[in-house]
Parts: structure tokens; C-alpha cells; sequence
């Protein structure tokens, strides 16, 4: 389900949050859906239980998912149209852009990297 490169310069915490989202847009994760315990996600990826941790704080101050005490995280109702999330996905990307037209990249290339990551 969730698969970490150790060799990406994206931090590991980062890529979990990345794949969780990836997962509930595209409908494999619906919303109300269990997600798996903190513990058990850390030990099925091998990585301390602070950094599932981390992810799980992050994507709930999003309100991505909810924790039921108790019961553990479920996927919000309002995850897959979540602006806030969007909000800071769109100014990341900007970030990038930014960084990516200082640094030389064409409009060509990057009107290609975008179509790449789209599929299409």
C-alpha cells in the first residue's frame, strides 16, 4: 500500500503523507475508511512510530482523516475536496516553479513535467 524510497531526498514522513493522499483522491481509500493503527503502520514500513505519528498530526490539522478515541483514524468526508490541502499543494507548486524558472528549467520542459505527472 504504502512503499518508502530511503534513497529520495523527500523526507520519509513526507512521502507517507504524499502516498495517503495519492490513495484517498483516487478512491482507494473512501472517506470513513479505517486506516491502519499508527503502530502497526510503523512496523509494517520499518520506521519509528514518531514519524507515523507526525503524518497522522499533520493530515488531521488538515482534516484529512479523524480520530475517534478508541476506535482509531478514519478517512474525513471531506478529504477528497479538502481546500486546505489544496491550498498548500498549489503553493508548493509555485514554490517549485519558482525555483525551477531561476534555475533555467523552459516553460517546454516544465509544461512537460506537469503533463507527465497528470498522465497525459
Amino acid at each position: 500500500m504504502i512503499i518508502i524510497d530511503h534513497n529520495s531526498k523527500t523526507p520519509v514522513y513526507e512521502q507517507i503523507k504524499v502516498q495517503i493522499l495519492s490513495l484517498i483522491t483516487s478512491g482507494v481509500l473512501s472517506p470513513g475508511d479505517k486506516l491502519p493503527s499508527l503502530r502497526t503502520l510503523a512496523a509494517d514500513l520499518s520506521l519509528n512510530f514518531n514519524t507515523i505519528k507526525k503524518v497522522f498530526a499533520q493530515l488531521e490539522a488538515d482534516g484529512v482523516i479523524i480520530t475517534v478515541q478508541g476506535k482509531g483514524c478514519f478517512v474525513a468526508d471531506t478529504a477528497r475536496d479538502n481546500r486546505t490541502v489544496q491550498d498548500k499543494a498549489e503553493v508548493a507548486l509555485r514554490e517549485a516553479m519558482a525555483v525551477a524558472r531561476a534555475s533555467g528549467v523552459s516553460k517546454e520542459a516544465a509544461e512537460a513535467i506537469l503533463a507527465e505527472t497528470f498522465g497525459q
